[in-house]
């Protein structure tokens, strides 16, 4: 009869691999918001100066046949029926006249963009040399400014009846900034979260491809076209353009379109990247990069300096904006 118990089989000797052969540990993917970044390359990427040829040359060629196709149209209609080609190069007429005034509104606007970093630059000499009766010009300067806006007359009024008493350029340009800029923060904050929270959202429902770079691009746009009518009034097409191409520049050239962990930490915490799906922390992560946009727009837009407390914090936005957006929000 066979004996009960274990059955003990003996293997040959072999050698145990070391620990530091072992394949490393992948990291934890996390999301890096591949589509901002897209965007911030494909605004900031500049042609070469060749291809700059090639569409100048190929718009007007362009322009050169439509020119002459239409005057070849009038003249015909005119040969068939005088009544109907004046009418006709009436239309014409009116068409040339409306794209005249969009191109004065654009210079116009960009002339408003120029306005205001020319203030902001005045504000930095004065506040660095001290000097109160530059001060007193760059605040005459914000007064005539806004002076057709009845958003800011409550805070022109204020800042009329109190800067007598200010003896100094940093208390002026710092009083200034408190009655007739901080309204106007709120309002440029408030299009930054709900640009934030679009983008955010897009990213993390629309599974199709491109369509999140497309609604960055498109919500990046808008969201600096408002910032900068908050502040300046209508900024026009290509002064937006402008506008988040300078914004966007500035911000790869210091590398703040990156993801760190100063901006994962407030939008995904300290164990939520495992609980969320790969979609929705990209979501929320390209959502953080337009926040962070958006206070560089206000940077770009604001007529003056931001004080010493008075810059909207990055992280206290993207809480505000992101926080509960996929859940509910952490009290």
């Amino acid at each position: 009869m066979a004996k009960k118990g274990p059955v003990l089989i003996a293997l040959e000797t072999q050698e145990v691999p070391p620990v530091s052969d072992a394949p490393a540990v992948p990291d934890i993917d996390i999301p890096r918001g591949q589509a901002m970044q897209q965007v911030a390359n494909l605004v900031t990427r500049k042609p070469s100066r060749l291809l700059r040829w090639f569409w100048s040359l190929l718009a007007a060629l362009i322009g050169a046949m439509i020119s002459l196709a239409a005057w070849d149209y009038v003249n015909a209609l005119l040969e068939r029926n005088l009544w109907l080609g004046w009418g006709v190069t009436g239309l014409f007429g009116a068409v040339v006249l409306l794209l005249v005034v969009l191109v004065l509104r654009e210079v116009a606007a960009f002339g408003r963009l120029a306005r205001l970093d020319g203030l902001r630059h005045d504000a930095r000499v004065a506040l660095t040399d001290a000097d109160l009766a530059a001060a007193r010009r760059v605040t005459d300067a914000l007064v005539r400014l806004y002076a057709g806006r009845e958003d800011t007359r409550w805070g022109r009024d204020r800042l009329d009846d109190l800067r007598r008493d200010q003896l100094d350029a940093a208390g002026l340009l710092g009083l200034a900034e408190r009655e007739v800029l901080v309204p106007l923060d709120a309002v440029a904050r408030g299009h930054i979260e709900a640009a934030a929270r679009q983008v955010a959202t897009v990213t993390a429902l629309v599974p199709l491809p491109l369509a999140d770079v497309v609604a960055a691009l498109a919500a990046n746009v808008r969201m600096i076209r408002r910032i900068a009518e908050v502040y300046a009034g209508r900024s026009g097409f290509f002064g937006s353009w402008r506008l988040i191409t300078a914004v966007l520049s500035h911000l790869v050239a210091t590398g703040a379109i990156a993801v760190g962990d100063d901006l994962l930490e407030p939008v995904l915490g300290g164990t939520i990247v495992g609980k969320l799906s790969r979609r929705f922390g990209e979501g929320l992560v390209n959502g953080a990069l337009t926040a962070r946009v958006g206070v560089a727009a206000m940077d770009v837009c604001r007529p003056l300096p931001f004080g010493a407390g008075l810059r909207p914090g990055v992280r206290a936005i993207i809480k505000g904006s992101l926080s509960g957006l996929f859940g509910p929000k952490q009290s």
